[in-house]
């Protein structure tokens, strides 16, 4: 769609227009029907002025907006003086709500679908929509926009030719902590949702286990009270407890330093069969995992194979 978007000056206190369109401050713009389809349409991470021409002019002339929270939907429709219909669309009703918007696709609606912040389907349940309407041959369009993924990294100040975005790291601590340690070896910057009552526990579980790498808590992107801070993972982790938990966080980390020379895997399995012979995996998988530079997970799964032919069973002891 592309909207003809004409200013007029609407007087303070003049009624709605009853045309489809938008307003920003006291100037209105007509917007044309969008074609039929489904629009993805990035929305403010925080400050509503972030939210693009295209995005509002297509927001004004499809026929449902499909979001997360009507709530906060509403404060950016009400915002820009847009009357198109919100329908809630999330984890808890996705599954009977999805072929009702499959079946209005059908007929010819357009809907755009928006999170209540960022680009959709970035931690939010819209991917099943996406591909069952590509699957079903509707029309599907992006409208790129805000992303807390990237405005993290653009100011994070580490690293961004190669990123890893994880989403929200596991609640509890022994999952957290196992999922970092497989995290450790990707060899990029980092990118972590969480929210702020475990950002605490999630910067100590960091500091230990990926040590002193450099990384930036972003706090509030974009809102009032914005608050960006640029550390080593250990000075976080020490003034973790004087840390303000409201707001929402993003977690940048950077990447690993450079990487030992990874051993060739016919010497790992000699070093792990001479280990094997004489203690436990446990503690051979410690020794090659140091010596070899290969992931823990990598090396404990051929230890296994190996402690199995070696032993003729089970290879766990």
């Amino acid at each position: 769609m592309r909207a003809k978007a004409t200013p007029t000056n609407t007087p303070e206190g003049a009624p709605e227009p009853t045309v489809r369109g938008f307003s920003i401050d006291i100037h209105h713009f007509a917007a044309a029907k969008a074609a039929p389809g489904l629009y993805l349409v990035a929305t403010p991470i925080g400050n509503l002025g972030d939210i693009t021409l295209r995005a509002l002019e297509t927001l004004a002339g499809v026929d449902i907006i499909a979001c997360e929270d009507t709530r906060i939907t509403r404060r950016l429709t009400e915002r820009y003086a847009i009357s198109t219909q919100l329908r809630p669309y999330h984890e808890h009703n996705a599954e009977v709500v999805r072929p009702k918007f499959l079946g209005a696709l059908a007929q010819g609606a357009s809907i755009a679908l928006v999170s209540d912040a960022g680009t959709p389907l970035i931690s939010d349940p819209g991917f099943k929509l996406v591909r069952e309407a590509c699957a079903a041959g509707h029309a599907v369009f992006a409208l790129p926009g805000p992303s807390s993924v990237l405005a993290a990294l653009s100011v994070a100040a580490l690293p961004t030719d190669r990123f890893f975005f994880e989403g929200f790291l596991p609640a509890k601590s022994a999952a957290r902590r196992a999922r970092l340690a497989e995290l450790a070896h990707i060899d990029a910057t980092l990118v972590m949702f969480e929210s702020g009552n475990r950002a605490q526990g999630s910067l100590n579980d960091l500091a230990e286990i990926m040590g002193d790498r450099v990384a930036a808590i972003c706090r509030e992107l974009t809102k009032l009270h914005e608050e960006i801070t640029r550390a080593p993972l250990a000075e976080l982790a020490r003034k973790a407890d004087a840390l303000e938990t409201r707001g929402e966080f993003v977690l940048v980390v950077g990447p690993p330093a450079a990487k030992t020379q990874i051993m060739a895997q016919d010497m790992l399995d000699d070093l792990l069969r001479e280990q094997l012979e004489n203690g436990s995996v446990k503690d051979a998988v410690t020794h090659a995992v140091e010596l070899s530079g290969w992931p823990r997970r990598e090396v404990y799964a051929r230890a296994l194979e190996l402690a199995k032919a070696l032993r003729g069973g089970d290879g766990e002891n």
